[in-house]
């Protein structure tokens, strides 16, 4: 079962809560001294601009500190060449917080083909290059060189993703724990309220920031196995054993009244038979699972498949066991995750005093992310979806953390009434999901028990709650309120559980969509939709045919706009040349499309580096799937996104030829590209009214408010101790 936990606003102030809010963090000595602040107890350093929106994990941790009596100063987008910028605020008196930003500053850096990104949506004038490669490890660096005694905590997307040996995809090897190779003494992952509060009320006591064990949400380095835990060795993939049936799909072990034998089982008499130890649920809190070690798992692409499940099995807060793994001669010991915050914490998150705005440091200047969301309201976190591509899960967990209807409202009610530039419309109502807001298991039992890795994979579970009425009038209120023209949604929709809610899906249709809906099936075929995690096309069908009804009955002539992912592991040529017939009959034409990008610790990145479904039981015999992974082959699967396009033409001809389907080639409505080439790399003529451009996805997650490696048109995704991005950011990573 979840415990409770302290309730974030509760805790006995600190004494500088005396100076009152700041109308925002200050980012100078100049802006300390104006609000009469000698030194500055936490010192936040990320890879952003800073803008004081709760869609900003710096400004959410920011401002949470804040309340509890904290004075909080920013450094944004330092000079990492040298330590000069980490010293311009003086000493923190607590603690050094250090985040890469809302993505993952690989992400944010780098496309899905490893070619360095023109821009940085999170940077003022949209300017690349102002942070560094892996800035958590070179900030967290910095900041030791400029006060060596200063305790240094890491979170956000990058800590948060990275907090164990992980797989990385842009030096195509597996990395140790970046709290080894960021130097830092903590790390906190997931949504980091509850942390960052309880570190610094402790630190504010005179604790030392090596006593700080056993927080949930955090990382820390242990000398050995603390006494009275009991540790369960999982360095190994099982070995043949009998086949025993669980009872009951929330059972942890199976039953194992009678042990097996080496008779019963036809094993040699040298084989070993596993028996199953099943642990006492009154243990579980005191037991922690050894991960292979780094050493193992950075040589063996099966054995990190391996740690990878086991890993992943213990995301749910109301189950998961602390996990240990060696680094060399260190233990890195994983926390379990932190408990999901309440309705009024989520609530009081939002309602602190945000100017809602970019620092008034930058002047004039345009930070597309904030452009993109300033007029977005954020009404939940986390998602059960489970993808295997995304992030969200890993950082926000599975089980939604809701506001309530009163506290959205109030945020709209503050964006109409003190925003500049507000013309009438709220750009979005959402999360990593639009359609999730209040959705939770029917039993709290059972979710505290499960370890399902989705709710809605292979199918919605019988024991979750779809309806989506709660919704419809959340909805309804806000667009009746004075001074609102029309409410967008544009967060990523689960149309698989949209359908379950008629009504949802025609005020939906009716009133928030703007002539196009995108939504994300991500592909037709079963072969790598079986490995996202993702529901067949029946689903889209059955809510596009809603889409069409109620669009009719409104008047309105809309339009769905599918986004698909290239390359993902478990898909073959076939697949993409499946697909991308089915966009030709469907009238689609992609003006962007995105391969996928193997963020760290997500399931697909462990399918990616090992070859295996890691959706199944790992082991050496176990058959490979088709692992998309040359260039070449990924420029294929990307270029049957965009058939249309002359520029792939000879590519796609040249494949077609190979597959022994020449037959499509040709200049009838049957054929998927023409014979011949244009002299010129103009696009054809006719273009579709209904062509439009394909969401991307990064994936990325934040914190303090997420919604998310970023799969909702304005996902925010992780940052600061953990904390979220813009709305605009993808699941996908």
């Amino acid at each position: 079962m979840i415990h409770n936990a302290p309730y974030i606003f509760g805790y006995k102030k600190y004494w500088a809560h005396r100076f009152g809010p700041a109308p925002e963090l200050p980012m100078s000595r100049a802006e300390m001294d104006a609000l009469g602040w000698d030194a500055c107890d936490i010192i936040l350093v990320t890879g952003d601009a800073y803008v004081d929106h709760p869609s900003f994990g710096m400004a959410v941790i920011g401002r949470v500190l804040e309340a509890q009596g904290f004075r909080v100063g920013i450094i944004s987008q330092p000079d990492w060449q040298s330590a000069d910028d980490f010293r311009k605020l003086g000493q923190p008196k607590l603690f050094f917080g250090v985040t890469g930003g809302n993505m993952d500053s690989m992400v944010n850096r780098y496309t899905s083909d490893k070619k360095i990104r023109s821009n940085d949506a999170y940077t003022a004038n949209g300017e690349a290059g102002k942070r560094p490669d892996r800035a958590v490890n070179v900030y967290s660096h910095r900041c030791r060189e400029a006060f060596k005694n200063v305790p240094i905590v890491i979170g956000g997307i990058e800590a948060s993703l990275r907090r164990i040996a992980h797989y990385d995809y842009w030096s195509d090897k597996v990395r140790k724990s970046i709290l080894l190779d960021s130097k830092a003494d903590l790390l906190v992952y997931g949504n980091a309220e509850r942390q960052v509060v309880e570190i610094a009320h402790r630190l504010a006591k005179g604790e030392s920031i090596h006593d700080l064990k056993g927080i949930r949400g955090t990382v820390h380095f242990v000398k050995q196995v603390p006494q009275g835990w009991i540790e369960k060795d999982s360095t190994h993939f099982d070995q043949p054993g009998a086949a025993i049936v669980h009872q009951n799909p929330y059972q942890e072990m199976p039953s194992c009244e009678s042990a097996p034998t080496s008779a019963d089982t036809g094993l040699a008499d040298n084989e070993k038979v596993i028996q199953f130890k099943p642990i006492a649920n009154k243990n579980r809190a005191q037991t922690v699972i050894r991960l292979p070690d780094y050493d193992a798992v950075k040589d063996d692409p099966i054995l990190y498949a391996h740690a990878s499940r086991v890993m992943h099995g213990e995301t749910n807060p109301g189950n998961a066991r602390a996990l240990i793994q060696r680094h060399d001669n260190r233990e890195v010991w994983i926390n379990p995750p932190p408990l999901p915050l309440t309705t009024p914490e989520m609530d009081g998150v939002f309602d602190l005093p945000y100017s809602r705005l970019p620092h008034t440091g930058y002047g004039k200047a345009n930070i597309p992310a904030f452009e993109m969301i300033q007029h977005s309201v954020l009404i939940m976190r986390g998602c059960f979806g489970g993808c295997s591509f995304c992030s969200i899960t890993e950082h926000e967990g599975r089980i939604i953390q809701n506001r309530s209807e009163d506290s959205i409202i109030r945020e709209i009610e503050a964006i109409r009434d003190t925003s500049p530039n507000f013309t009438g419309n709220i750009s979005d109502l959402g999360g990593p999901t639009a359609n999730m807001w209040r959705l939770a298991c029917k039993d709290p039992k059972i979710e505290a028990s499960c370890r399902k890795p989705s709710c809605v994979y292979p199918g919605i579970c019988q024991n979750l709650n779809t309806d989506q009425t709660p919704l419809v009038k959340l909805y309804r209120r806000a667009r009746a309120l004075p001074g609102i023209k029309k409410i967008f949604i544009a967060s990523g929709l689960r149309y698989d559980i949209a359908v379950e809610t008629p009504e949802y899906v025609k005020e939906l249709v009716s009133h928030h969509v703007g002539g196009y809906l995108k939504i994300a099936p991500e592909h037709t075929e079963h072969g790598p939709l079986s490995k996202m995690m993702k529901p067949g096309m029946g689903t889209y069908d059955r809510f596009k045919q809603m889409f069409d009804k109620y669009s009719k009955e409104a008047g309105k002539e809309q339009y769905l706009i599918p986004y698909f992912i290239a390359a993902h592991p478990g898909t073959e040529d076939k697949d993409m040349l499946n697909l991308a017939l089915w966009l030709k009959r469907n009238g689609f034409r992609a003006d962007q499309v995105q391969a996928f990008l193997p963020s760290p610790m997500s399931i697909a990145t462990a399918m990616y580096h090992s070859g295996k479904d890691t959706l199944h039981k790992i082991g050496r015999n176990v058959p490979d799937i088709p692992i998309p992974r040359s260039t070449k082959q990924r420029k294929l699967h990307k270029a049957f996104l965009r058939y249309h396009d002359p520029k792939n033409w000879p590519l796609l001809r040249e494949a077609l030829k190979e597959m022994g389907r020449a037959d499509l080639i040709g200049n009838g409505k049957q054929h998927l590209v023409p014979s011949f080439q244009p002299k010129t790399d103009a696009e054809p003529v006719n273009k579709p009214a209904k062509a439009q451009t394909f969401k991307t996805k990064h994936t990325g997650f934040d914190n303090a408010n997420n919604k998310h490696e970023q799969r909702r048109k304005h996902t925010p995704r992780s940052n600061q101790s953990g904390q979220g991005a813009p709305k605009r950011s993808e699941k996908r990573r």
